[in-house]
């Protein structure tokens, strides 16, 4: 409108991304194909994070992945009937003493369909997870190093080490690359984090140009300076 008042309906979401429909982040989205397959395990906490959330745009860029919200996995079938599934060797992405630095180390099984559960949550409550997980506590770990820097801007991170969900599944991607545990091309790397990024530019346009509520038309409108 040229007044620059923004009309909002809580009921306008994406039920793919999970983001509001004016935020919408799917046409970022460049889904690629890959042998392994990943299972992102979102605490509820995350779930609830639909602003700055990576949980979802990670499944979404990953044909051969899955998506699952719990707090203790101990007794979810889906989870469990990947872990016993005599066909599948399941790893854990989670940094440990025992951990296998993708770095070093190849892991898949030419026989066997490789699977990499990711748990999607802040560090403290992803141990919380693995605790009350007693299922993921049998899996072999899977680690990486690296020197890269969070790109996430609008999100303080714990530790200048830390990557979010998104991020780390890329560094996963790019090592399971470089072991030829996959056959990925460049370009679909490159575009990888592009709705990440996208996510990223969105929240930081409305930091820079805030909005307030306007109580009396119960719309959003924009900030004058």
């Amino acid at each position: 409108m040229g007044d620059g008042t923004v009309t909002f309906t809580s009921r306008e979401k994406c039920y793919r991304c999970y983001r509001p429909q004016s935020s919408c982040m799917c046409s970022f989205v460049r889904p690629i194909s890959t042998r392994t397959r990943f299972v992102v395990l979102m605490h509820p906490k995350e779930f609830r994070k639909i602003k700055n959330g990576t949980g979802h745009l990670t499944h979404l860029s990953l044909q051969n992945s899955e998506l699952y919200i719990d707090a203790d996995f101990s007794q979810h079938r889906r989870v469990n009937e990947l872990i016993d599934d005599p066909d599948k060797s399941c790893y854990l992405l989670y940094p440990s003493q025992k951990s296998i630095l993708l770095n070093e180390n190849s892991i898949v099984d030419d026989e066997k369909e490789t699977v990499v559960f990711i748990l999607d949550a802040t560090w403290a409550i992803s141990k919380k997870m693995l605790r009350m997980s007693e299922n993921l506590q049998l899996l072999p770990h899977i680690s990486f190093e690296h020197t890269k820097t969070s790109q996430f801007e609008i999100k303080q991170q714990p530790e200048a080490y830390c990557l979010s969900t998104i991020e780390s599944t890329l560094c996963v991607l790019e090592l399971l690359k470089a072991n030829a545990d996959e056959q990925i091309g460049e370009q679909d790397l490159d575009g990888f984090l592009d709705p990440f990024k996208a996510m990223i530019r969105y929240h930081q346009g409305r930091i820079d140009d805030p909005v307030v509520i306007d109580k009396d038309t119960l719309r959003y409108k924009r900030r004058r300076s």
